[in-house]
């Protein structure tokens, strides 16, 4: 029986480049993601359509699942044969309890990888302009857990040794312990003026920082309802944010989006609003399904235009299935698009775009059922696969909107307005109109904006241009919405 393998691996901070390149390998493998709450899901869009997604997130009030479950069932799932992924949130070694699951996996024979991570303690200050070390304020730098496995959850600490001892202190998950904090602190030598800050969801658009003192910092987090997750940074080093800040200098800092998703893969435009600063939460997630083709007269076409890649590799499929001699198509190929035409040149092909298709002799368009709204008037159709709402991921969104902030909506075309509406309402939000009616709401062109009146959403705005610059260019002009 063959023993599949554990990959232990570091999700990084939050924002999705963050991971390293072997992590993402790792996740693209894997044919089970145990995954944390920290752990940003956006990364799971990587994993094979097929693969098992199980939840270990832990919150301050409950648990999903108990650390000794998740051993087991790591250890369960590669003795069935399988690949599997841990994906933990920052680096697996920093209060990651990576040494627990490893030694579990040693004790059962299973083999294992642990692929570290950008652990919170450095990247959420680098994201609010703060180098953990400096040759004029720190040279020394401490990563420490404040909250523990005691009744109150206070920990035992060298306080002494950290307020004389480290330049640079950054606290992990200590928003509860803050006034215990900067007590023991400040009793041990730290002088009250020290610079903190406090950095919630850092590397993420909805990233918020929260600066003042020893003396004061817990009282304004207090006011501020500060909570967890959060990295508490002690040290001078705090300073220099005023100087060097910038990521919150971004011109969509702030903007947390609901982005309708029209295809199976991520889009260009999600990209573009991450580029500039927004936290872009994309959905729905779709799947696609294979359908039976009929192949019976594919030897008679002229000209054969592949809607994308994955066209290319569902047709092929089939003529394979059909026990079908692929020289006997004797038509030009054609691709939408230059990565589709790569594919179909890794297959032995040459091939064309589309828009050098000859008008003479007859052509045949090869996609998903969304194919018969190209345009090709005379043209027959043959749809390899169909798309379909991936229910698996309607639970991993529902965690996503109760944890963001969503102050903006956009609909990228009037076909993305329904499912959106119909996903929200799976998700558990009881009046949907009223939520997408308390955001902006952005409407790509005109026959978007006539699709969301139709559904009653009744203050949709449309950029000048439907493109993803005006897009941009209209989001940063109504900046005033994030701090509404």
């Amino acid at each position: 029986m063959r023993i599949g393998k554990v990959f232990l691996v570091g999700a990084g901070p939050g924002d999705i480049g963050l991971i390293t390149v072997k992590g993402l390998e790792a996740i693209k493998r894997a044919e089970v993601i145990l995954f944390d709450r920290l752990a940003n899901p956006k990364l799971l869009e990587f994993a094979p359509a097929n693969c098992e997604m199980i939840y270990c997130g832990k919150l301050p009030d409950r648990h999903f699942l108990r650390q000794n479950h998740i051993n087991e069932l790591l250890a369960e799932k590669a003795l069935e044969g399988k690949i599997v992924v841990r994906l933990k949130g920052g680096d697996p070694g920093v209060f990651g309890r990576v040494g627990e699951e490893a030694e579990v996996l040693a004790q059962y024979q299973v083999p294992f990888e642990i692929i570290p991570g950008i652990t919170s303690g450095v990247a959420a200050p680098l994201y609010a302009g703060i180098p953990v070390t400096h040759r004029e304020h720190a040279e020394s730098f401490a990563v420490v857990t404040a909250h523990d496995k005691s009744d109150d959850g206070r920990p035992v600490l060298d306080w002494e040794g950290l307020a004389r001892g480290v330049d640079t202190i950054a606290f992990y998950m200590g928003v509860g312990n803050l006034p215990f904090i900067c007590e023991n602190l400040l009793k041990h030598g730290k002088p009250a003026s020290t610079p903190v800050i406090m950095i919630q969801w850092g590397t993420f658009g909805r990233q918020k920082t929260l600066q003042g003192t020893l003396a004061d910092i817990a009282v304004k987090a207090a006011e501020e309802k500060f909570s967890n997750p959060a990295i508490i940074l002690v040290g001078s080093v705090v300073s220099l944010r005023e100087k060097i800040s910038w990521f919150e200098k971004k011109p969509l800092y702030g903007r947390q989006i609901l982005l309708a998703r029209i295809g199976v893969e991520s889009s260009a435009l999600a990209k573009i609003l991450v580029d500039q600063g927004a936290d872009v939460i994309e959905f729905p997630k779709w799947k696609r399904k294979p359908v039976e083709v009929d192949l019976t007269n594919i030897t008679a076409y002229d000209n054969i235009l592949f809607a994308s890649p994955e066209s290319v590799t569902e047709f092929f499929a089939a003529v394979f299935a059909e026990k079908i001699d692929v020289r006997k198509i004797t038509a030009h190929f054609f691709g939408a698009s230059m990565k589709t035409i790569k594919t179909l040149n890794g297959r032995g092909f040459h091939a064309s775009l589309s828009e050098e298709i000859p008008q003479e002799g007859s052509l045949l368009l090869v996609g998903d059922e969304s194919i018969k709204e190209k345009g090709y008037d005379s043209a027959d159709y043959l749809v390899t696969s169909k798309k379909e709402l991936d229910h698996a991921f309607l639970p991993i969104l529902k965690r996503m909107l109760e944890e963001a902030a969503v102050n903006t909506v956009v609909f990228p075309c009037s076909a993305s307005v329904q499912p959106v509406i119909q996903v929200l309402e799976e998700c558990g939000v009881i009046d949907v109109r009223e939520y997408l009616n308390k955001v902006q709401v952005i409407a790509m062109g005109k026959q978007t904006l006539e699709a969301t009146v139709a559904e009653g959403i009744s203050i949709a705005e449309i950029p000048e241009k439907a493109t993803k610059e005006a897009l941009v260019d209209f989001l940063t002009r109504n900046q005033n919405w994030v701090n509404r």
